[in-house]
């Protein structure tokens, strides 16, 4: 009888471990899922693919909304540089946005539907500058310059649309030049 008491509780004991170990497996591999899913989501966000700077921003605390706004608000600082957006000024950056998977609907969205209406503050700016200088730190120096690559890119896309006489001359003004010029440094 205390034989068959011993070979219950031992077999109990066993159960209850291997139950815990599944649980602890199942749990790694949803925490895996996750993060792939907010690694994929961050992707799509910033329109990086490299998965080393992927991991770096992950590890800096961006997710795909901070993302969307890291790479939106230089767009839109360059239109609002000479104080008035375009209508190929706001055409570029909705492009871009929809680009990057940002639909009006989303938080995203609503940031940069303010974004258009009105010019940010030159806090945000600044603020702005701050985050990516602090953000780019600890990254080396090629994956840095693919994130500045990236983002100075549609900036100057979005300082392109407009600009020139009758689509000829020099197409970014000097205020747009200079905003670009403070945004590159940021990733100095």
């Amino acid at each position: 009888m205390s034989d068959r008491i011993l070979d219950d509780r031992r077999n109990a004991l066993e159960e209850a471990f291997f139950a815990q170990q599944n649980e602890m497996l199942r749990r790694r591999l949803q925490e895996g899922d996750a993060a792939t899913n907010r690694r994929r989501a961050l992707s799509e966000a910033s329109g990086i693919t490299d998965e080393a700077t992927l991991s770096r921003m992950e590890a800096l605390g961006l997710n795909a909304g901070t993302a969307a706004a890291l790479t939106l608000a230089p767009l839109v600082l360059v239109a609002w540089a000479d104080g008035q957006m375009s209508e190929a000024e706001h055409g570029t950056i909705l492009a871009a946005a929809a680009k990057a998977g940002i639909t009006h609907a989303s938080p995203a969205g609503q940031l940069l539907d303010g974004w258009l209406k009105q010019a940010p503050s030159p806090a945000m700016r600044e603020a702005w500058k701050a985050y990516v200088h602090a953000l780019v730190q600890p990254l080396d120096g090629a994956a840095r310059q693919r994130l500045a690559g990236d983002v100075l890119a549609q900036a100057r896309a979005v300082a392109d649309a407009t600009g020139g006489f009758l689509g000829l001359g020099r197409r970014i003004s000097a205020e747009e030049q200079k905003v670009l010029d403070e945004l590159a440094a940021a990733f100095g």
